[in-house]
């Protein structure tokens, strides 16, 4: 079994990745031309970061689900990048509209972690890389 992607179920396809772009700089690989689905350019090779609009991901799941722009908590998972410089990733992302959730600060084992919540709802995870 390989990881091919992960997506992120929104209200505005093209807003998320605008805002992807200016808050983390990844820009637009693709956006279909009904404006319901898009991914992000991640320098990972081969796993995509995607999103869809929530009337395509309910046709496709043939169900409700929590909707994390809906939610006034943020749901139980996270998008993590790994940067060099936490604090400047951060302040760009809350510069772009991202909500701070928990400032910068370095763990026990060394590494540095902080939280956003996007305006699409999602959680993102800013961190140096370990080891």
């Amino acid at each position: 079994m390989v990881f091919a992607y992960t997506i992120v179920y929104v209200p505005d396809v093209r807003a998320s990745l605008a805002f992807f772009e200016r808050a983390f700089g990844l820009k637009t690989r693709f956006l279909h031309e009904s404006g319901a689905y898009g991914e992000v350019e991640t320098g990972t090779g081969g796993a995509r970061l995607a999103f869809v609009d929530h009337a395509t991901a309910r046709d496709s799941l043939q169900q409700d689900y929590v909707a994390a722009d809906a939610s006034p908590r943020p749901l139980g998972m996270e998008i993590g990048f790994t940067v060099p410089d936490v604090q400047a990733a951060f302040d760009r992302a809350v510069a772009a509209g991202a909500r701070p959730l928990a400032a910068p600060v370095t763990k026990p084992w060394g590494q540095t972690v902080a939280y956003v919540r996007c305006p699409d709802g999602g959680l993102v995870e800013l961190c140096t890389a370990m080891g």
